[in-house]
């Protein structure tokens, strides 16, 4: 028998499952034959990036390196204890815009939802504290554009995003990459993302054939 603890975790999870699945159907039934685009290819698309830490981040970047300067300012968010991805992140940026004293990026940080081998029933509890982080960081930077590519940080604030955009607050645009390392699956954040995000990019073509919502255009990064 479950421990009371364990049992208001799982009560927890539930209801967030609950409320995310209502507030999609509400979206859907009021935005039937809307699809996430921009409609002025000319304007600057203010960039909510979500690097998480390793490859996640290295594969983000390799991303952002080849996107123009129409997505910015760029605001980065990432976990609090991640010192290599706020370094990777400065130097990618000061290589971009060596000849330019505009400062086109911040750089965010967030509690971690989950931490590495952390269990998934405490990691509940440590994804609501960091939803209490994310609201006010998505809320303030009002991006155009959410770009994340699976970090569990990453859930709090498109959850954040996508309230913003059912509210009528600002109709923010997700799209989620799933990493190159996933060749048979879609990883626990792919799979939350795959009902919520505008796009869902995959980069092997099996990924595509498994989840036909996705997007495959190929290796992207």
């Amino acid at each position: 028998m479950a421990a009371p603890t364990e049992l208001i975790y799982v009560f927890l999870a539930l209801g967030i499952i609950v409320f995310l699945a209502v507030s999609r159907l509400f979206y859907v039934f009021f935005n039937l034959g809307k699809n996430g685009s921009f409609k002025d290819p000319h304007k600057k698309i203010k960039t909510l990036v979500i690097a998480g830490s390793g490859g996640h981040t290295t594969e983000m970047l390799r991303l952002l390196s080849a996107m123009s300067d129409t997505y910015s300012p760029r605001h980065y968010v990432i976990a609090n204890t991640d010192k290599m991805s706020e370094d990777k992140i400065k130097t990618m940026e000061a290589e971009r815009h060596k000849h330019s004293k505009e400062l086109q990026f911040q750089i965010i940080r967030i509690p971690r939802s989950r931490e590495v081998r952390q269990s998934y029933m405490t990691s509940i509890v440590s994804t609501l504290y960091a939803t209490f982080y994310a609201f006010p960081i998505v809320f303030k930077a009002a991006p155009d554009l959410v770009l994340c590519n699976g970090p569990g940080t990453c859930i709090p604030l498109c959850a954040a995003a996508f309230i913003m955009r059912f509210l009528g607050i600002k109709p923010v645009i997700q799209v989620y990459v799933e990493s190159i390392c996933r060749v048979e699956n879609l990883s626990v954040s792919g799979l939350i993302m795959y009902y919520f995000a505008d796009h869902l990019l995959v980069q092997w073509p099996q990924l595509k054939d498994k989840y036909p919502k996705s997007l495959y255009l190929g290796r992207v990064v």
